[in-house]
């Protein structure tokens, strides 16, 4: 493997668990919580370096249906990311506080939990997007899974935590975040922290699963479409 592919993907991995950590506040702190997020800003930074190419040729190419898929989520990732940094500074009290900034706090607390609600979501699915590629490093170094069974195993345990991923989806109240029906991030207290970490990580399973299966039925879709329009043969 490539040590800048080896790069990428360190990178992404450290972001996923950087990720879960910040959903964490109330257990991390606030102090923390700040740093992990710059941490998190600057390997986002790092992430749109190492794939500056995929900004290049953002209008090259013809578009299919599944690259306007990644394009949208790409996209919304990079708007819900920029709406956490900007809010981020704004409630800042210890690592930006140098920053003269002065009011703007009621809009920027309900920014941040939009912003940071949708970018779960949205990096979770960026993350299935590209799960076909995460699988296939994990073949070359372990070589391919030639037991059916194996295989068939795999994938039911694949759906049994995606469907775990959305009764946890439902009860840590996503939706009411994700559309600020709520003003405040409710969080239990009484909850033991491997299970808060259990549940988001469900949370994000579920939605590797429907990115994952959706691009091989859009695929499956799209390659139809073309035999009978005629383009393959």
């Amino acid at each position: 493997m490539k040590s800048k592919q080896i790069a990428k993907i360190s990178i992404d991995f450290a972001m996923t668990i950087l990720l879960l950590f910040l959903m964490a506040r109330q257990l991390t702190g606030d102090s923390a919580h700040e740093w992990l997020g710059t941490g998190m800003f600057i390997l986002w930074i790092l992430h749109h370096i190492l794939n500056v190419r995929w900004h290049g040729h953002l209008l090259k190419g013809k578009y299919t249906p599944l690259r306007a898929v990644h394009t949208a989520v790409n996209l919304l990732l990079f708007l819900s990311m920029a709406g956490n940094v900007i809010s981020a500074v704004i409630l800042s009290r210890e690592v930006f506080a140098f920053f003269p900034i002065s009011g703007g706090i009621a809009l920027a607390r309900p920014m941040h939990i939009l912003c940071a609600f949708w970018g779960f979501v949205l990096m979770s699915l960026h993350l299935g997007l590209h799960w076909g590629m995460i699988l296939g490093v994990f073949r070359k170094a372990s070589g391919p899974i030639s037991s059916r069974r194996v295989r068939t195993g795999l994938r039911l345990g694949g759906a049994a935590a995606a469907i775990y991923g959305l009764y946890a989806f439902i009860k840590n109240q996503f939706l009411s975040y994700m559309f600020l029906t709520s003003a405040f991030v409710f969080f239990d207290f009484e909850r033991p922290l491997l299970l808060f970490f259990t549940e988001y990580i469900a949370v994000m399973g579920l939605f590797v699963f429907l990115a994952y299966y959706g691009t091989k039925v859009l695929q499956k879709l799209t390659g139809k479409r073309r035999k009978a329009t005629g383009y393959e043969k």
